[in-house]
């Protein structure tokens, strides 16, 4: 049977594939080379693996494109680790066991979400002593990022440095913005909006609130604004790579849940 956004879900979805795959997947790239339907970037330490379709291949030549793959990586001393970002719709459904017979071990798995931008924006009512700021855009945003920083290390429970921070703001100057939200004492929630070039698309990424303060509505009030930019700056849709915690938020925004995403990461032994 049809569910009432199916039809939706589909024209979304195939936005997606079409805009946010290949060569999207490589802005920022230090390096990059094609193989097959594969697209192969290198950030620095880190390897990334994209693609739109594998459509065709199986077996034996699967196998080879992925040991092709890890041999790419592992002949470069400077690469870490490398991450094959398989999609829940791709076929063939084989591949997940694939890619760890030749090494890839599977992350968290998340749900890709999808929507216009304009369900996002929008007035939303902040608990009292709350504010929203865009930081990126200042002559010296250093203390605010590392403000920034200190809280996405504090919600996520990782260690974030600013110095990443700023690089990445650095590198990608004039598409990527960083809000927050603050108290007078602490930024209390922060995320990022990354504009895609030459695409309708923009991400949310980075986004977290203090477990303090959560269920107050200010991941949704931040959510709004960066939408809000989002469509000044002529962009139609919002994706984001969601977590439990948030996709409940973007889906009630008007977000579609519109496939998965799992990574599969090959480490350097």
């Amino acid at each position: 049977m049809a569910t009432p956004h199916g039809e939706e879900r589909r024209r979304l979805l195939a936005a997606y594939d079409a805009q946010l795959r290949e060569q999207a997947e490589m802005s920022g790239a230090t390096g990059q080379d094609r193989a097959g339907p594969l697209w192969r970037g290198k950030f620095g330490s880190r390897g990334l693996v994209s693609y739109r379709s594998l459509e065709g291949l199986s077996g034996q030549a699967l196998d080879s494109l992925i040991a092709q793959t890890v041999e790419h990586y592992a002949a470069d001393p400077a690469i870490t680790s490398a991450e094959w970002k398989t999609r829940g719709h791709d076929a063939p459904a084989d591949l997940p066991d694939r890619l760890r017979a030749h090494g890839f071990e599977p992350q968290e798995q998340e749900t890709v979400m999808v929507g216009e931008a304009r369900h996002l924006a929008g007035p939303v009512t902040l608990p009292g002593g709350v504010r929203l700021r865009r930081i990126d855009d200042q002559p010296d945003p250093l203390p605010d990022v590392t403000r920034a920083a200190d809280t996405h290390s504090r919600v996520f429970g990782l260690p974030f440095r600013p110095e990443e921070l700023m690089r990445r703001l650095e590198e990608r100057r004039g598409w990527t913005e960083l809000w927050i939200a603050e108290t007078a004492d602490q930024v209390v929630c922060v995320g990022r909006l990354e504009v895609v070039p030459d695409t309708e698309f923009a991400g949310l990424w980075g986004g977290g609130t203090l477990p303090e303060w959560r269920g107050q509505g200010i991941y949704r009030a931040l959510t709004a604004a960066r939408a809000g930019s989002a469509l000044g700056r002529g962009v139609r849709y919002l994706h984001s790579d969601s977590t439990d915690a948030s996709r409940p938020i973007l889906e009630r925004s008007g977000l579609l849940p519109v496939t998965t995403t799992t990574p599969y990461v090959w480490e350097r032994p």
